[in-house]
C-alpha cells in the first residue's frame, strides 16, 4: 500500500531576467517589474529575484541550490549566450524563453534589444540540451502574452503532476484490445507516471466481503447522483456500491489519480454486476477512470481533467452524419453523472449487450467548445497528441449507453477517413471546453508529435 505523506517537493518557477547594463536600464526595469507581477499573479510560489541578473556573478549565485521545473528565460536587455549557457548547464529541467518587445521605436537608442538575446539564447539551447524550448514574444502588459503564460505555466504543472501521480492498470485488456495496454517503464520514461497493477479478482472479492453497513455512506452519494438507481434490481444495486465502495478506498489508499479498468467480460460472468457506473461515479469524484484496461485513454482523461477542471468523457467514435457534420461518441455506460444532460440527470438502466445493470443511460450536456483528444502510440514506440476542436450538440441519448454528439469544422467524411488511416486507436477523450493551445504546449514539453485536425 502506498503511505501518503509530504515528501514531494512543490512545483518550482524560476524566473531568471538576464540582460546587461549597458542598455536602457529604465525600460528594463518597467518591464521586470511588469514581469514579476504578472508571474506571481499566476504562480505566487514563483521563485524571483531581488533585481535584474546583470552579470555571470550574479547569475551564478542566483542559481545556487536551485532546482525548479519551469525556469523562465527573459532577456530583459540583451545578454549574450554566456547567460543562458549558465543557466543551462546548471539546471536540468523545462525552459521557457520570453522575449520582451522593443518599448520605443523612434529612430534612436535601442533600448532593450531583447529579441537578440533571445536567438543567442535559443542557440545555446540547440547545442547544450536535448529537450523543447518553449518560446513568446511580447510584453506582460499584453492579453496575449498574460494568457500564453498561464497556459504554459499549467502545461508544466500539469507534467510535474504527471511526475508524481499513480495510474493505476485493473486487470487486463480484453484480446484484441492491446492499443491500451501500458508498460510500467514505459509510461515512467515518456510521460513520469508511476504505473500500478491489480486483478481485477482481487478488488471482486474484497466487494463480496463488504457488508451493507459498511457501504451505507457511498450508497447515499450513489443515490444522489444517479436517478433511478433505486429501480434497479436490489441485489445488482448493492453489488454496485460494494463494487464503488472498494474502488474508492483502493484509490484513496494507493494515491491513485487515474485508473484503466478491465470491464467486460469477468464483471458480468465473475461478479455478476457491470462495472460501467463505478467508473462514471470515480470520474466525478475527480478521478480518470476508463474502461476496457485503457491505459493511454486514462492518462489522457488524466491530462483533460487537468486543463479544463471537469471530468472527461472516453467513447468511441460509433457514427458520422454527413448533413450536420458530426461524430458520435459512445460507451457501454461510464459517463460521469456530472456530464449528462439537464433535463434528463444521470439516468440509470443495463448493459445494452449484457442486460444487467446498473449502466449510466443518458445522453451528456452540450458545450459551444470542445476538445477531442487522445494520447497515441505510434508503432516505432514514440508517442502523439490527437487534438480536434468541436461543439458538443443538444442531442437526446444517441444508443443504449452514454453518447455525446460533436460537430466538427472540417468536413467529417474526410476527417474521419484521416483518422482510420493515419492509425489512431478507437477510444477518444472528449474535453469539455477548448484546451487545444494548453494540449500543444504540454506535447511540446513532452516531446510529442502534435497532430491537430
Amino acid at each position: 500500500m502506498f503511505i501518503k505523506g509530504d515528501y514531494m517537493k512543490k512545483f518550482e518557477v524560476l524566473y531568471c531576467p538576464i540582460g546587461v547594463p549597458t542598455f536602457h536600464l529604465e525600460s528594463a526595469q518597467r518591464e521586470f517589474d511588469a514581469s514579476i507581477s504578472l508571474i506571481k499573479a499566476i504562480e505566487p510560489n514563483a521563485i524571483v529575484p531581488d533585481e535584474m541578473i546583470l552579470s555571470i556573478n550574479l547569475l551564478k549565485s542566483y542559481l545556487e541550490d536551485k532546482s525548479p521545473d519551469l525556469v523562465i528565460i527573459q532577456n530583459v536587455t540583451f545578454a549574450n549566450a554566456a547567460y543562458a549557457t549558465e543557466i543551462f548547464k546548471r539546471l536540468n529541467t523545462q525552459y521557457l524563453l520570453w522575449t520582451l518587445r522593443e518599448p520605443v521605436i523612434d529612430g534612436g537608442r535601442l533600448r532593450l534589444n531583447s529579441l537578440t538575446g533571445a536567438f543567442s539564447a535559443g542557440n545555446a539551447f540547440q547545442h547544450l540540451s536535448d529537450g523543447n524550448l518553449l518560446y513568446m514574444y511580447g510584453s506582460p502588459n499584453e492579453d496575449k502574452i498574460q494568457g500564453t503564460l498561464k497556459k504554459m505555466i499549467h502545461a508544466a504543472k500539469v507534467k510535474y503532476d504527471m511526475k508524481n501521480m499513480n495510474l493505476l492498470m485493473i486487470g487486463h485488456t480484453p484480446q484484441g484490445f492491446g492499443f491500451g495496454r501500458a508498460l510500467d517503464l514505459e509510461m515512467s520514461k515518456h510521460f513520469g507516471v508511476n504505473l500500478l497493477s491489480v486483478e481485477s479478482r482481487e478488488l471482486t472479492q474484497l466487494a463480496k466481503q463488504r457488508n451493507e453497513e459498511e457501504i451505507q455512506k457511498t450508497a447515499e452519494i450513489a443515490e444522489q447522483r444517479m436517478v433511478g438507481l433505486d429501480k434497479v434490481i436490489p441485489k445488482s444495486k448493492v453489488d454496485f456500491v460494494k463494487l464503488y465502495d472498494v474502488y474508492k478506498k483502493y484509490i484513496d489508499e494507493n494515491n491513485v489519480k487515474a485508473i484503466a479498468s478491465r470491464c467486460w467480460p469477468d464483471f458480468f460472468t465473475e461478479y455478476g454486476t457491470p462495472v460501467c457506473a463505478v467508473l462514471g461515479m470515480l470520474n466525478d469524484d475527480n478521478i480518470a477512470a476508463a474502461c476496457e484496461a485503457d491505459a493511454y485513454g486514462a492518462l489522457s482523461m488524466y491530462v483533460g481533467n487537468q486543463f479544463s477542471n471537469i471530468p472527461t468523457y472516453l467513447g468511441d467514435p460509433v457514427s458520422i452524419d454527413e448533413s450536420e457534420n458530426t461524430i458520435t461518441f459512445w460507451h457501454c455506460g461510464s459517463g460521469a453523472c456530472s456530464l449528462a444532460r439537464r433535463d434528463t440527470g444521470a439516468l440509470t438502466g443495463v448493459h445494452p449487450n449484457r442486460k444487467i445493470g446498473p449502466t449510466m443511460e443518458f445522453g451528456l450536456r452540450p458545450s459551444e467548445h470542445a476538445t477531442i483528444f487522445r494520447i497515441g502510440r505510434k508503432p516505432n514506440g514514440e508517442f502523439r497528441f490527437f487534438i480536434l476542436e468541436g461543439e458538443i450538440l443538444d442531442k437526446p441519448k444517441q444508443f443504449s449507453g452514454t453518447s455525446v454528439v460533436v460537430q466538427v469544422k472540417k468536413e467529417v467524411n474526410d476527417l474521419i477517413s484521416n483518422m482510420v488511416k493515419d492509425g489512431w486507436e478507437p477510444h477518444f477523450v472528449v474535453v469539455y471546453g477548448d484546451i487545444k493551445e494548453e494540449l500543444e504546449i504540454l506535447a511540446t514539453i513532452l516531446q510529442c508529435e502534435i497532430c491537430k485536425y
